[in-house]
């Protein structure tokens, strides 16, 4: 919760407000109703749909394949959960990049069947006129710089984004268009900490780092990778809460033991 007040609901002013008092904004993803509803109630500033949910939730190896239709439908079952967090949704590869008109069309489509807070785009300069147009229609725009998992197979690789100094003044030049054309925020992924902590300082809009340091304005992790659900993902900049897929497994064998040895269900647990 805010230290200074109680916010009945997140919006993209209370964020900027967040970042002018210097209160840390936090993030997480959610896919489903269930764990939207639990996030919820922790009092996370914004809940992220991200199209992480195609590797998490689906099982691909990339974000590539997730479609509009399954952005949409994971959307609407975190918005059914949700009464206070900002509530942001990726559009997914494919429905914005090179055609404004159909960017702006995926982003009415997330807005209008989900009922969701806002969109999040990856990338800069190339994707403008889409963030322009999307913004023309009054529909709240979060950026995305750095490492853009989208764009995995132009990089070839997830290592560490703008160590160079010509894709470090790209990303710098970058935010600012994105500013100014109207972004609330920009998630920073991957690149080193004194670059996002140059940005940060440079844009009146807040930045939400996910391994890009401590100076940024917040903080996102995939809810499943900090959890400790997935296991095989383990960059630096993930800190693992807990060991979830233990819990969970120790839980399901005691239960298969139950049922082999007619412990479950008991006298109390029939009718």
């Amino acid at each position: 919760m805010s230290n200074s007040k109680v916010v009945s609901k997140i919006t993209t002013h209370v964020l900027q407000e967040m970042k002018l008092k210097g209160e840390k904004i936090s993030m997480l993803t959610a896919y489903d109703y269930s764990m939207a509803s639990l996030l919820d109630k922790t009092g996370i500033d914004v809940i992220l749909v991200g199209d992480s949910a195609s590797n998490v939730m689906a099982g691909y190896k990339t974000t590539l394949p997730i479609t509009l239709d399954q952005m949409i439908y994971h959307a609407a079952s975190v918005m059914r959960a949700v009464n206070r967090a900002l509530v942001v949704v990726d559009l997914p590869f494919g429905t914005f990049q090179g055609n404004s008109k159909e960017a702006l069309n995926s982003a009415i489509r997330i807005m209008k069947e989900s009922g969701a807070n806002a969109v999040k785009l990856e990338g800069g300069k190339e994707i403008l006129e889409s963030v322009n147009r999307i913004l023309s229609a009054g529909i709240p725009v979060m950026g995305h710089l750095g490492l853009t998992p989208q764009s995995i197979h132009k990089f070839g690789t997830y290592i560490v984004r703008a160590t160079e100094q010509d894709e470090a003044d790209k990303l710098v030049s970058d935010a600012h268009l994105l500013e100014e054309a109207g972004c609330f925020g920009i998630v920073l992924e991957k690149i080193p900490a004194a670059l996002a902590s140059q940005v940060t300082d440079e844009l009146r809009i807040p930045t939400i780092g996910i391994g890009a340091g401590r100076k940024v304005d917040g903080q996102v992790l995939v809810l499943h990778d900090m959890l400790g659900i997935t296991q095989k993902f383990s960059p630096r900049f993930l800190r693992r809460y807990h060991n979830l897929s233990e819990e969970i497994r120790g839980s399901v064998n005691a239960y298969i033991q139950d049922v082999k040895s007619q412990n479950f269900p008991n006298e109390r647990e029939q009718y």
